[in-house]
C-alpha cells in the first residue's frame, strides 16, 4: 500500500523549503555584502598607503638632492640609506601586523555574526516547532470531526437516496406518478453530487495530513477508459454532446489505483461535460509514450486563457469566482492522486478553442 505511514504535511515541506531557500538568499547576501565592505576597507587602506609611500619617496629624494649640493661625505650617506632600509623594514613589519589583526577581527566579526543567527535560527525552529505541534493538533480534530460528520452525513444520505429509488421504482404511469418519478431522480442526482462533495473533502483532508492512499497494481489502462466512457455516456448525450475514445488497441496494461485513477477521469469528464456546449465533442485516448502510459481528455468547450492554465490545478480555485456547480476540487485532488502515482499532469488550451488534459501513469511490462 502506497502510502501507509504518515508523510509530512505538503504545507509543511513547502514552509522548510522556503526557509532554507530564505535562509541561503541571506547568507549569500550577508556574504556579499561582507566581501563588498571588506573590499572597499582594503582598498582605502592601499590608496592611504601609497599616497604615504609616495609622500615618503619625495621626501627622501628632496634629502638627497640635499646632499647632493652640500657634497656630504659617502659615509654620512651610507648611514642614511642604512636608516631608510630599516624604516621600510619596521613599515612593512608594522602594515603586516596591522593586516593580520584586521584579518583577525574580521573573522572574529564573522563567527559572532554566524554565531548570532544561528541563535536566532535555533529560536525560530523552535518557535516553528511549537506552532506546528498546536496546527497539526488542531488540524488532526478537524479531521476527526469532518469524519464523523462526513460519516453521518453519508449515511443519511444513503437513506434519502435508497428511498428516492424505491419512489423511481414504484411510480405509477400516470402523469402524477410520472411527476413523482423525475423529482425521485432529481433527488438522487442531487444525493450524488452532495455525496462526491463530502468525498472531494475527505480527499482533500487526507492529502493536507500527508496520508493520501493510493494502491498501483498492474491494470489494463484501456479496460479503464471503457469502463468510464460506459459510465458518463448517458450524461453526456443527455446534453447533447458527443463522448467517444480513442483506442489503438485491445489492451495496454499501466501500474495504477484503478478506483483513484477512475476518480481522475471522473473528474476531467465531470468538467469537461459542465463546460462543453450542446452539439460539442468529448473524447478520451490513452497510448503508451516510452516509459509510461499518456491518457487525454479533449473537450470542444469555450478552452481556458493560457494566464489561467498554470492556477487550474490549485486548490479550490475556479475560472469563474462566481461558478457555484462545484469547489474547485476536482483538478486538485486530481492532481495530487497522479503525483502520488509517479506520474503528471497538465492541460493545454486556447480561448475558443477546446481544452485538451493530459496524465501520465507508470507504464508495466506484460507478464511473460
Amino acid at each position: 500500500m502506497e502510502p501507509t505511514d504518515k508523510k509530512p504535511r505538503p504545507e509543511h515541506e513547502n514552509t522548510d523549503q522556503s526557509l532554507r531557500q530564505e535562509r541561503e538568499r541571506t547568507d549569500d547576501e550577508f556574504s556579499k555584502k561582507r566581501d563588498s565592505i571588506g573590499e572597499d576597507a582594503d582598498a582605502v587602506v592601499q590608496r592611504a598607503r601609497a599616497h604615504a609611500d609616495m609622500s615618503l619617496k619625495v621626501a627622501r629624494a628632496k634629502a638627497d638632492e640635499r646632499m647632493e649640493q652640500s657634497e656630504a661625505p659617502q659615509q654620512e650617506r651610507q648611514s642614511v640609506a642604512s636608516e631608510r632600509a630599516q624604516e621600510d623594514v619596521t613599515l612593512r613589519q608594522e602594515r603586516a601586523t596591522s593586516d593580520e589583526k584586521l584579518q583577525e577581527e574580521r573573522k572574529a566579526r564573522k563567527r559572532a555574526l554566524a554565531n548570532l543567527l544561528r541563535l536566532e535560527r535555533e529560536a525560530t525552529d523552535q518557535h516553528l516547532l511549537l506552532e506546528r505541534e498546536r496546527s497539526d493538533e488542531a488540524l488532526a480534530a478537524r479531521d476527526d470531526f469532518l469524519a464523523m460528520v462526513s460519516h453521518d452525513l453519508r449515511t443519511l444520505l444513503g437513506g434519502i437516496a435508497m428511498r428516492a429509488a424505491m419512489l423511481v421504482k414504484n411510480a405509477s404511469a400516470d402523469e402524477a406518478g410520472q411527476r413523482t418519478r423525475r423529482d425521485a431522480e432529481s433527488i438522487q442526482h442531487f444525493t450524488a453530487r452532495m455525496n462526491r462533495l463530502i468525498g472531494d473533502l475527505l480527499d482533500v483532508a487526507s492529502i493536507e495530513a500527508g496520508r493520501l492512499s493510493v494502491e498501483p497494481r498492474p491494470e489494463d489502462a484501456i479496460r479503464l477508459v471503457r469502463e468510464t466512457v460506459e459510465v458518463f455516456q448517458p450524461s453526456a448525450s443527455a446534453r447533447g454532446i458527443s463522448l467517444d475514445s480513442e483506442v489503438a488497441r485491445d489492451s495496454l496494461l499501466a501500474r495504477f489505483d484503478h478506483e483513484r485513477i477512475l476518480q481522475v477521469l471522473a473528474n476531467l469528464l465531470s468538467n469537461a461535460i459542465k463546460f462543453t456546449p450542446e452539439g460539442g465533442r468529448i473524447s478520451i485516448r490513452v497510448e503508451p509514450s516510452e516509459a509510461e502510459v499518456r491518457f487525454s481528455v479533449m473537450n470542444t468547450g469555450p478552452g481556458i486563457a493560457e494566464e489561467n492554465l498554470g492556477r487550474i490545478f490549485e486548490r479550490f480555485w475556479q475560472v469563474l469566482a462566481s461558478d457555484r456547480r462545484g469547489m474547485g476540487l476536482g483538478l486538485y485532488i486530481s492532481k495530487c492522486i497522479v503525483e502520488a502515482h509517479g506520474g503528471r499532469i497538465w492541460a493545454e488550451s486556447k480561448p475558443d478553442a477546446g481544452s485538451t488534459f493530459f496524465f501520465t501513469l507508470p507504464g508495466a511490462r506484460t507478464p511473460g
